[in-house]
């Protein structure tokens, strides 16, 4: 048994370790609380645009925007307070996951001064997985290149031993004409200049889907390559 003396002088450091822990509960608790209020906050003015913008259209086989944002907060809300994630997949037309991705950022290629254009060369190609993650992931590679990239942007898709390879080139940063003016509500939503957090999620992605995920720069223009397996038909040939 351990003398009274050497207990006793272990009190005030383990005093100290116990409210330091308490402390940090504290702020821990209080940045979960301000965490739970922004994430409350963001809710509302995503709840407006969604009736705003009246019953979800499918035309021309495009996901909604809305549907992906409501996706990517349902998982902010995981991080902060738990719980599962139980991933909808199913057997995806690759083809139009790519048209979708390429026509909701048309728009932001132009005020950047960019091109952006699909060059499909896989034929029809089916992919199993969770359609909101795979297209948060094209997405990610879209926009980086639109915003670090060169002005002509190209996702290109094509077969290769099994599996599907999609990749988004441009024609490098010494060809980006002067910026446009961006529109102050585009503004609001690029983030404060953080770099590598998309490129993560589409890593994370293709890696959930037994794919691999390859990224390059040069001089001449940056190279975003995501390779996916093709699902199989009954006779275990790739579809």
């Amino acid at each position: 048994m351990r003398p009274l003396a050497e207990i006793v002088a272990g009190w005030p450091m383990a005093l100290a370790l116990a409210t330091a822990v308490a402390a940090q509960g504290v702020r821990n608790g209080r940045r979960r609380s301000s965490l739970n209020e922004a994430l409350h906050e963001l809710r509302r003015p995503l709840q407006a645009v969604a009736l705003a913008s009246g019953p979800r259209s499918v035309a021309g086989g495009r996901d909604d925007p809305i549907e992906l944002a409501a996706a990517a907060l349902a998982r902010l809300d995981r991080e902060i307070n738990g719980g599962e994630t139980v991933p909808a997949r199913g057997s995806l037309d690759a083809r139009s996951l790519a048209q979708a991705a390429v026509g909701r950022w048309r728009a932001r290629a132009d005020l950047a001064g960019a091109s952006l254009e699909l060059r499909w060369n896989a034929g029809a190609a089916t992919v199993e997985g969770d359609r909101v993650a795979l297209s948060q992931a094209l997405d990610n590679l879209i926009v980086n290149a639109i915003e670090h990239g060169g002005p002509t942007i190209v996702l290109a898709a094509r077969r290769r031993a099994g599996r599907l390879r999609i990749v988004i080139v441009d024609s490098g940063i010494a060809r980006r004409p002067p910026p446009r003016r961006t529109s102050a509500r585009v503004l609001a939503f690029a983030g404060r200049g953080r770099r590598g957090h998309g490129l993560a999620v589409v890593r994370r992605v293709a890696s959930d889907h037994g794919g691999r995920f390859a990224f390059s720069r040069s001089k001449a223009g940056a190279l975003a390559a995501i390779e996916l397996p093709l699902a199989e038909d009954a006779s275990g040939a790739a579809a």
